[in-house]
């Protein structure tokens, strides 16, 4: 503020210019602010890695691999397909994400060859043969769909059990808790 007889200076710097610009720009495109009919923004996540069909096929797959039962929710429920895509769209590498385009190609070719179809259209019964194929070399993969079936199994398998619902509801994990009594055995 000005004192009684000097100017205020409301001049603003090329490089102060420049720096609220630059911040403007990077920001701008992180978070997307949508209106609801309240008009109170929501925000919703970028765009990440994978297109729409991509993360729909991980998300049947995963669910496939980590289903839903009368214990726990499953791979879905955990957002076990927003996990992979976040971390695909984070890697420093451009190899992992051409694996999983790769990958997801090949359980649409793997589904045509069986069933005349793509995964996401075929019938569940046939989706489970499709899944079962690229499994049954998992100790040993030999054919690109099963390398990928290994990958896209570590990763669901991470994704869930680092989920709140995957630790808590899953593992039944009750934290830090003091034990009255050892239930274990001493090591000699």
């Amino acid at each position: 503020m000005a004192r009684r007889g000097e100017k205020e200076n409301t001049d603003v710097s090329r490089r102060e210019m420049l720096k609220l610009g630059a911040g403007a720009a990077i920001g701008a495109p992180l978070v997307k602010i949508e209106q609801t009919p309240k008009r109170t923004p929501v925000r919703t996540p970028a765009r990440r890695f994978l297109t729409a069909a991509e993360l729909a096929l991980v998300d049947e797959l995963s669910e496939m691999i980590i289903p839903a039962d009368d214990h726990s929710p499953g791979a879905r429920a955990a957002k076990v397909a927003d996990y992979i895509d976040q971390r695909l769209s984070e890697s420093f590498e451009d190899e992992p994400r051409q694996q999983w385009h790769e990958g997801l190609k090949l359980v649409d070719q793997l589904s045509k060859e069986m069933h005349g179809q793509v995964f996401m259209k075929a019938a569940p019964e046939q989706r489970l043969a499709v899944l079962m194929r690229m499994a049954r070399n998992e100790a040993s993969p030999q054919t690109p769909e099963e390398r990928f079936f290994r990958e896209l199994k570590s990763r669901t398998a991470r994704g869930y059990y680092t989920s709140k619902i995957g630790i808590l509801t899953e593992m039944e994990y009750k934290g830090n808790t003091y034990l009255r009594e050892f239930a274990g055995e001493d090591a000699k």
